[in-house]
């Protein structure tokens, strides 16, 4: 006979969303069996199976909103009870006591769990699969808790990739616990638990490919430059410099003097002396993160482009050489660069970066921290602009600054003051002799 099965009492709630249908038309189910999960604003619960039979319908879905009293799936118990009673008959001169019963099955369940650990320990690391788009039919889904099934989901961990330990494989929180170190020291990222991969394409089947192998300065700047994106929470702040009086006086100086000077000079001079004004923006973070390590040197590191990639080479003591000393190290820095004769400790011990592109075009751009450092300086190329003096439009040189900085260490008005001041001192080449 066929009969309904209905929501039980559910308490005081009304219209509760059905989160996932553990079974499907055509099942086989056992008394108090799961067949479907309920999530309420405060907990989630399983309907069960009021007998043991045949589902010969399932009347919700997945989404679906259900009430005490209303029907979900219709239940053909007859075959069930017929197997039931045969059942009965060939085990009822065999049947020990209740209590040995239950020492049976939790020793049992202790047995299972040592044998799926041995063999999960000798058989190799299986490769981690994502997770099927697809439900599961009901025969497959796996059985757990409401409190284990709400424990994986805020984890993002699909139970269908999970083994249970439990007794007939039920899925136990320590298991999910045991899924999460797994993938997490088998370095593959578990849905929620890391950072997706990129999926493998082969773009030869789109049209003809060259692979190029990259340069080891690409591959070491890759691994930084990403782990600074990650780690460090960037912000940039946008400012521009008059520089209409540097320019002349650079040029100037350049026609007559001895050294070429170009104006990557004067911003590292004004950025020793914004650095000395806002020391905390010439700090790192301690690597645990309660403290700040503020430092007593100014050492200036500017990206320098070379056929194998961006280096960064550090001018030392900047703070302390004068701009012609500062634009013939930078001269020569650069050169070793391009030459591939940088040294390690020529790279090292970097205060503050300054990434230039003038010289190639571009607006405002957001430079990514070279950390430990916690803020860096971007410069695009300059150009003349319109500029209100108070009485009429005036042309005026402006130079885009772009500052990126370490939020963790720096706030918006620390760094809008620091972009200022470079503005200042770039502004009026006589503050940077102060």
């Amino acid at each position: 006979m066929s009969q309904n099965i209905t929501v039980p009492d559910i308490g005081d709630f009304d219209a509760v969303e059905i989160i996932e249908v553990l079974v499907s038309a055509g099942d086989t189910v056992d008394a108090e069996q799961a067949l479907l999960v309920l999530e309420s604003d405060k907990a989630t619960m399983e309907v069960p199976s009021p007998a043991a039979g045949t589902l010969t319908e399932v009347k919700v879905k997945v989404g679906d909103k259900v009430s005490q009293g209303d029907v979900i799936a219709l239940l053909d118990a007859a075959e069930a009870s017929a197997e039931s009673d045969s059942d009965d008959v060939s085990q009822e001169q065999d049947e020990p006591p209740a209590q040995e019963r239950e020492e049976e099955d939790e020793n049992e369940a202790k047995s299972d769990r040592s044998s799926k650990s041995e063999a999960s320990a000798q058989a190799p690391a299986k490769t981690a699969q994502p997770p099927s788009v697809d439900a599961p039919s009901g025969q497959d889904l796996p059985h757990a808790s409401p409190s284990v099934r709400l424990f994986a989901r805020e984890l993002g961990v699909d139970l269908t990739q999970v083994s249970g330990s439990g007794p007939k494989d039920r899925i136990l929180r320590e298991d999910v616990q045991q899924f999460v170190k797994t993938r997490l020291a088998g370095g593959a990222s578990a849905p929620g638990t890391g950072l997706p991969s990129m999926p493998a394409v082969d773009f030869s089947k789109f049209g003809d490919t060259e692979v190029k192998e990259l340069s080891r300065i690409r591959k070491l700047s890759a691994a930084n430059l990403h782990r600074n994106w990650v780690v460090v929470p960037h912000v940039t702040q946008f400012e521009s410099a008059d520089i209409t009086e540097l320019e002349r006086f650079r040029k100037h100086e350049s026609e007559r003097g001895e050294v070429k000077l170009t104006l990557l000079p004067f911003v590292i001079k004004a950025a020793c002396l914004a650095l000395k004004a806002y020391p905390q923006f010439n700090s790192s973070l301690s690597a645990d993160g309660e403290s700040l390590i503020l430092k007593k040197y100014c050492h200036i590191g500017f990206a320098a482009d070379t056929p194998n990639g961006l280096v960064v080479p550090v001018i030392r003591d900047a703070d302390r050489k004068s701009v012609s000393e500062l634009a013939v190290e930078a001269a020569q820095l650069a050169k070793a660069a391009r030459d591939g004769k940088l040294t390690p400790a020529q790279m090292q011990g970097g205060c503050f970066s300054i990434s230039s592109l003038g010289g190639i075009g571009g607006s405002h751009f957001t430079p990514i921290v070279n950390a430990p450092e916690v803020a860096i300086l971007g410069v695009s190329r300059s150009k003349f602009e319109a500029v209100w003096d108070g009485q009429a439009f005036q042309p005026r040189m402006m130079l885009p600054l772009s500052l990126s900085y370490d939020h963790r260490v720096i706030d918006g008005a620390a760094a809008a003051r620091f972009a200022v001041k470079l503005s200042e001192l770039l502004s009026d080449v006589r503050r940077l002799c102060l």
